[in-house]
């Protein structure tokens, strides 16, 4: 994983997502999940063309189930952009690297 993506837990969830003075764009997935094998260097570049304007983390579902259950993943991998605490965007499924960047865009 790349050093500029950083790995969420329900540890740190509250600290790096919740009260991060910056938009976080949250890769919820599982190391048993294809798509999320394919998702996860298009993420990776992402953290990197967008390094001090958005923090990206990783969230492992099936260790941080709580997590998972509180934002209502059903599918995986799930991206979720978070602003000042919220839920500002969501996508599920495998996305285009594009239509990601997009998305970080409109809410930075």
């Amino acid at each position: 994983m790349s050093a500029s993506v950083i790995t969420l837990t329900e540890s740190n969830w509250n600290e790096e997502v919740i009260n991060s003075d910056v938009p976080v764009l949250v890769d919820f997935w599982a190391p048993w999940c294809g798509p999320c094998r394919i998702i996860a260097p298009i993420i990776e570049e992402l953290a990197e063309e967008f390094a001090g304007r958005v923090k990206v983390g990783k969230l492992n579902t099936d260790e941080s189930n709580n997590i998972a259950m509180q934002y209502g993943i059903r599918a995986i991998p799930t991206v979720m952009l978070f602003k000042n605490g919220e839920v500002v965007d969501t996508r599920i499924g495998v996305q285009p690297k594009e239509a990601l960047r997009q998305m970080l865009e409109a809410h930075i």
